[in-house]
């Protein structure tokens, strides 16, 4: 079955990235480190489908992940191309990613959040090693990102390709969500795993504090504060994740809005920053400022909005990449049977519910006799699988 509270923080990690970007808001990325908590997720799940699949889950991931990303490259390419964009065989990177594609000046902001899929294809390229690493010595994989990341923070490594400074900034999380997928978060003893993430934060914190950037102490302009602070907060809110959510499955719109946005995330990722720059102009035509709340609340209302436009539009590709029947909007409540609509069927015919079992007499289960289970019953219960990890 899925997991709702993997599909909960992903919810809002994907609403903090839009409402981030949209308000600019520093302290958003302290309060929730989206980025880090959804490559996290990313590497539970991928370390899930290497566990059942071997490196074939390489392939299903790439074909899960890419098809979106054309259908945007299918709008904007052209768009860029008609407004200054230089055709080149470096357009060919808008199909395959391994580093950022080109783009001209407008392009270059909307399309930004690009480097997200970038550094995801290469931590999906890499993980079967990485995974098969992480299996013989799991502590040194795990810190392998962060201590390379220190080397190039502090000078040790100088002038670094940018690939291997991404691998430091983020592939950390993408292994601590190997461990999560191993249980061994979970199985941390709260003596060690909060004083551990406590000493993360109070060193991230003091690297961030002693190193402010450009938009003060904002998560996005401090790689090494970036990484410590947002393992800290991966430790706590993985490790200590809980079996369940059951005030989600008792809100019918949190647990459709939830499902909906986890089965359109890449979509919703991939278009918001168009709208988001699209409408930045606004502000001045009607003169709010980023410090006016109600104009900064009905730019995220209208992002939202128009994003939802275009996922009604093109979102059911992610469908056909995951190989499900695409949908309008995901989530919908199952069909009822037939039998539940056929006149005259009576209230256990209606429920599903198989016909009461005899209990003696001829032809039926003597009295005091084995109990009986419906085979179709047995044969569901063996077929339950884990969803989250296709």
């Amino acid at each position: 079955m899925r997991n709702r509270y993997l599909d909960l923080l992903r919810f809002l990690a994907i609403v903090r990235v839009v409402v981030y970007h949209v308000t600019g808001w520093a302290t958003l990325t302290l309060v929730f480190p989206a980025m880090s908590v959804m490559f996290a997720l990313a590497g539970s799940l991928m370390a899930a489908s290497l566990t059942r699949s071997g490196p074939a889950a390489v392939g299903r991931r790439l074909r899960r992940l890419l098809p979106s990303l054309w259908v945007l490259a299918a709008v904007f390419v052209p768009a860029m191309l008609f407004s200054g964009l230089t055709a080149s065989p470096r357009l060919l990177l808008w199909l395959f990613p391994i580093a950022d594609p080109p783009a001209n000046n407008w392009g270059a902001l909307a399309l930004s959040i690009i480097w997200y899929l970038r550094d995801y294809l290469w931590f999906v390229l890499a993980s079967p090693v990485a995974f098969w690493l992480f299996r013989r010595a799991p502590l040194p994989t795990v810190l392998a990102p962060y201590l390379l990341l220190v080397a190039i923070e502090v000078g040790i490594y100088q002038a670094p390709p940018p690939v291997l400074r991404e691998f430091g900034l983020y592939f950390g999380a993408w292994l601590l969500g190997f461990a999560h997928h191993a249980g061994m978060l979970r199985r941390l003893a709260g003596r060690v795993l909060y004083p551990l993430a406590l000493a993360l934060a109070v060193t991230g914190g003091a690297w961030i504090v002693a190193h402010p950037g450009p938009r003060g102490y904002d998560l996005n302009d401090n790689h090494l504060g970036n990484a410590l602070w947002s393992a800290a907060f991966i430790l706590v809110v993985l490790g200590r994740a809980p079996a369940g959510i059951p005030w989600l499955e008792r809100s019918r719109l949190a647990d459709r809005a939830v499902t909906v946005l986890n089965r359109r995330a890449l979509t919703v990722y991939l278009w918001h920053m168009p709208f988001v720059v699209a409408l930045t102009p606004l502000v001045d035509v009607v003169g709010w400022s980023h410090q006016n709340l109600l104009g900064l609340a009905i730019r995220v209302v209208l992002v939202f909005a128009l994003v939802g436009v275009v996922t009604l539009a093109v979102g059911w590709v992610e469908d056909v990449a995951a190989r499900r029947p695409p949908e309008l909007i995901p989530g919908a409540p199952p069909a009822p049977t037939p039998s539940a609509a056929r006149p005259g069927a009576g209230p256990a015919a209606r429920s599903g519910a198989p016909p009461p079992v005899p209990a003696g007499g001829p032809g039926g289960v003597p009295a005091g006799g084995p109990a009986f289970v419906p085979a179709q019953r047995v044969a569901g219960e063996a077929a339950t699988v884990d969803l989250n990890a296709g």
